[in-house]
Formats: structure tokens, sequence, C-alpha cells
């Protein structure tokens, strides 16, 4: 699979944004493309270099990796608990090579976060229903934000 192509798979999605910084793309639910600063997580992204961290091994040829942000749930049934000791990189020690490609595993960053990780993933990894459950998790937590918005009692 290409950068092109899970771009293409991520941004077919309704009420997609799409930020772009060095390269790298972050995708956010914002259908009103009117979310604070503050508010604007993606759900998923793709890094295409070693931009902030080399840990992955990004420019080497070929090399991106997809990050997804799921459930705490699910990230438990996939890794268990999450990491918490780091290196002197600040790197999470989930016991995972993080530059092996085509292989799910914890993000090297934002693991404890619940965040999951593949270095170029082919085509045969089952990576649809990750990012579709990444995707309704932002769905809920922007009706949540839009819910406090508009209800003052439910503060903010």
């Amino acid at each position: 699979m290409t950068v092109e192509e899970m771009d293409r798979v991520i941004r077919a999605y309704d009420g997609i944004r799409v930020l772009e910084a060095q390269g790298d793309l972050f995708y956010l639910f914002d259908p009103a493309a009117d979310l604070p600063p503050e508010r604007q997580q993606p759900f998923a992204t793709i890094v295409t270099g070693d931009h902030y961290e080399k840990v992955s091994r990004l420019d080497d040829p070929g090399a991106w990796r997809l990050n997804i942000g799921l459930t705490k749930a699910t990230y438990t049934s996939l890794f268990g608990a999450v990491p918490t000791e780091r290196d002197a990189d600040w790197v999470l020690d989930s016991g995972h090579d993080y530059t092996a490609r085509d292989t799910l595993m914890p993000h090297p960053f934002y693991a404890s976060q619940h965040w999951v990780c593949i270095v170029s993933p082919s085509d045969a990894t089952p990576l649809l229903p990750l990012l579709q459950e990444a995707y309704d998790f932002a769905i809920r937590k922007h009706a949540n934000f839009q819910a406090r918005r508009s209800n003052p009692l439910l503060g903010k």
C-alpha cells in the first residue's frame, strides 16, 4: 500500500479535515471546520519521514507510518496494558521493534494514549476496522464537545 492509497481511504470518511505539515498528514473529524485549535486532535496520521523522531527509520526508501488512535478497550485487547517505561529518547518500551515493516504495534511515543502504528503496511493488513473505530471514536468526542459547547450547564 502507498501513502496515496491510504490517504484516499481515510479521506473517504465524511466530515474529515486534513492538516498537512512537512509532508505528514493529520486527519481530524471536523465537519464544519470550526474546532478550536485545542480540540483539533487527529484520529489518524500518516508520517512520511524522520521530521520529529528517527525511531521507525522513516527516511528509508518507501518507509512511512500510519498512526491510529484507538479506544482503551481495543488497545488493551490488542496489546495489554500501555507501556510506561521510556528510554533516554523518550521512546516507550513496549518490547516491539519500531522499525519493523507491516507490523501493527503500540506507537513509540503515544501508546500511553492508546495509539497504535504500522510502518509501511501492505494491502493485506486488516487496518479498516481499526480506522473505522478511530473515526467513530472521533465522531463521539466531537458530538460530546458540541453538546458541551451548546449547553453552558454541561461546561466546556
